[in-house]
């Protein structure tokens, strides 16, 4: 270990950039270059370790060392650029480039308001999501962990409705009340658990796991059990694990710059880094694998079985939900839920291979579902349609979107030559190797691509193979408990329909967005055909947007035919799908370079090329390289080539040599 203060330069860097960002103000151009200086600044300091990191070194900064302040006896707060740590603050850092080009695009063209906030808090994040990255120690991990959830707050309820507030409410209620809890009770159970051996308590992060809380596990298994599962449920909130799940799907309110770095990069993926840090520098795959639960009717399982059945559970269910949801960004925000557990359930097999598989998936979907929301973010600048089912024809109005768009749906799919191939290959491969029940996860992965392709096609088919005047219904599934029964037509019966049946607004707001209550079957009470989730739960908002419908367009013929109208405007203060969706005499036909600003579109096919890049050529990615280090540091190997074909028992067994 050298001791360096790059890695706490690396997370005060866009601290800095906080005040001149405010500073900045009426500004908003020199505003906006702070935030991509900062970007590079951070950037270049983490890229600045990876050399010395990739041949073994470790750079340290302690609180301790430098000013000689401790927490507890044992805890120091302590950064750590390791090679995990560098893998997550390296993607992270370099996506912020992009997306501060985006977000000046996309918050200028919506003309949005208190957008030096909404800079300030992005920079914010950023230093809080690369603490979580080189956090030491449980302690470090989890004060930036709680401060991430703060400092994020202000970008969920950008918007200040009313949806905004009550999504922002349970984002903190999720993420920095329940996950705090869990992730705080693990760690003082850890401490308490390492005290009683020589050498005194620790929570500091040990490759392979902390021999410390080895020793003591075999005095108290149960504690050291029961300790695993709060860490796994702390971390799993923000990594959105069923039934932790519901807060990312309403935090799509927030700006799309937003639902795209924090939502689908940093805070999603602190979550499922947490659970890797767990995993394999906390309790380690061999300490994991000599704690069996003792389940009644079963026997003995694991203590990764049930993290295993609940990713694998979660990224199934997930998938079917999203093909119910019209919102675009609602889809993706599931299409989220359901790949974040293809990093969980890779992990929790312990296999190498799955561990390769599931640590190289954070950076493939990082950027394919990165450009998915740019996508998603660009159509609403340029359009206002934020609806599947009104986007048919619009591929020849935004081609270069689109064709992104389809980029990083392959990707989502595990479809060749995209990085999320690379990734699930690598998973099935350590599925095959663990056998026996673990080829229930194989079955799981196999049929969620399956599904993946079911939800991610229609938007493809929507855009570039329907006209305007003749296409099919949206979502791919449709029953009162999601979607909309028809999604096309501009007749009153279909608009009471929409009200009746995708999910309505408040009758204080009939501007809001799908209701909070439309997030899923494992979420409400079932409902009749006729009524909305809303509904369903005690309240009228269907029936007065029923009576709202009727009010507007009493008749048929009184329904205008040119702007696609529905009766209920579903996404805030814009008007979005109240001007969505094509005009009377179709979409006009742009070129690539003439559909949108430089500062959206640019990044677009930035991120959109890294995410054939790194499936194109993945043993020339630096993130596969360093997912190879870190497999081989939790082994104890010094090549990866010793683990080949071999199954975790017998890898297990090279540890112990």
């Amino acid at each position: 270990m050298v001791a360096d203060v790059r890695p706490l330069a690396a997370v005060l860097v866009s601290a800095v950039a906080i005040v001149l960002i405010i500073a900045s103000h009426r500004r908003p151009n020199v505003r906006e270059g702070w935030s991509v200086l900062a970007a590079l600044g951070k950037f270049g300091i983490v890229a600045s370790m990876l050399p010395a990191v990739l041949s073994g070194t470790v750079y340290t900064w302690s609180l301790e060392e430098a000013l000689g302040v401790q927490f507890l006896p044992g805890v120091d707060f302590a950064l750590r650029a390791d090679p995990l740590g560098i893998f997550f603050a390296l993607l992270a850092s370099f996506l912020w480039i992009f997306t501060s080009f985006y977000a000046a695009g996309y918050m200028r063209g919506l003309d949005e308001h208190a957008q030096t906030r909404f800079f300030a808090s992005f920079a914010a994040s950023l230093s809080a999501a690369v603490g979580i990255a080189f956090a030491a120690n449980l302690v470090t991990i989890f004060i930036f962990y709680e401060l991430l959830s703060l400092v994020t707050y202000p970008l969920v309820a950008h918007n200040e409705d009313s949806e905004a507030r009550i999504a922002g409410r349970k984002y903190l209620t999720y993420t920095f009340f329940g996950g705090g809890v869990f992730l705080l009770a693990g760690t003082v159970m850890v401490y308490w658990l390492t005290a009683s051996v020589e050498g005194g308590a620790t929570v500091a992060f040990e490759t392979g796991g902390m021999e410390a809380l080895a020793t003591a596990a075999q005095a108290e298994p149960g504690f050291a059990q029961a300790a695993f599962f709060l860490l796994i449920a702390g971390f799993g909130v923000k990594a959105a694990l069923m039934p932790l799940h519901s807060w990312l799907a309403d935090a799509m309110v927030a700006p799309t710059p937003v639902s795209g770095l924090l939502h689908a990069v940093a805070v999603v993926k602190s979550g499922a880094f947490g659970v890797a840090r767990v995993i394999l520098d906390v309790y380690g795959p061999g300490l994991i694998r000599d704690l069996p639960l003792e389940v009644p009717g079963i026997g003995e399982v694991g203590l990764n079985i049930p993290v295993a059945i609940v990713a694998a559970f979660t990224l199934t269910a997930a998938s079917i939900i999203a093909m119910r949801k019209d919102h675009l960004k609602r889809r993706l925000a599931y299409s989220t839920t359901a790949q974040l557990s293809y990093i969980v359930l890779g992990l929790s097999m312990l296999h190498p291979y799955a561990m390769l598989g599931a640590l190289f998936h954070i950076p493939a979907h990082a950027f394919a579902k990165l450009t998915l929301f740019f996508c998603a973010g660009a159509i609403h600048v340029e359009t206002h349609t934020d609806y599947i089912s009104d986007m048919a024809g619009i591929g020849k109005r935004m081609p270069l979107t689109l064709s992104a768009f389809t980029i990083g749906a392959a990707g989502m799919a595990g479809l060749p030559p995209i990085a999320g191939f690379v990734s699930k290959f690598y998973m099935l491969i350590g599925s095959g190797y663990m056998g026996g029940e673990y080829w229930i996860f194989a079955g799981a992965l196999l049929l969620s691509g399956v599904l993946n392709i079911a939800y991610f096609w229609p938007v493809v088919y929507t855009a570039f193979f329907e006209s305007e005047n003749r296409h099919g219904a949206k979502p791919v599934l449709e029953f009162p408990r999601g979607g909309i029964f028809e999604s096309y037509g501009t007749t009153a019966q279909s608009q009471r329909e929409r009200a009746a049946t995708d999910g309505g607004s408040s009758s204080a707001d009939r501007s809001g967005s799908e209701s909070e209550s439309e997030s899923d079957p494992a979420e409400s009470n079932s409902a009749p055909a006729e009524t909305s989730d809303v509904d369903a739960d005690g309240g009228d908002e269907a029936n007065e947007d029923y009576e709202y419908a009727v009010d507007q367009y009493p008749s048929d013929a009184d329904v205008p035919q040119d702007d696609h109208v529905s009766a209920v405007d579903h996404h805030g203060d814009h008007d979005d799908h109240l001007t969505g969706g094509p005009p009377a005499d179709g979409w006009e036909r742009h070129s690539p370079f003439g559909e949108s600003t430089w500062l959206m579109l640019a990044p677009i096919a930035v991120i959109a090329t890294g995410a054939v890049v790194l499936g194109v050529g993945p043993d020339y990615a630096v993130f596969l390289e360093l997912a190879t280090r870190i497999v081989e540091g939790v082994f104890g190997v010094e090549s990866f080539e010793q683990l080949r074909g071999l199954s975790l028992e017998e890898a297990l067994e090279v540890v112990g040599e």
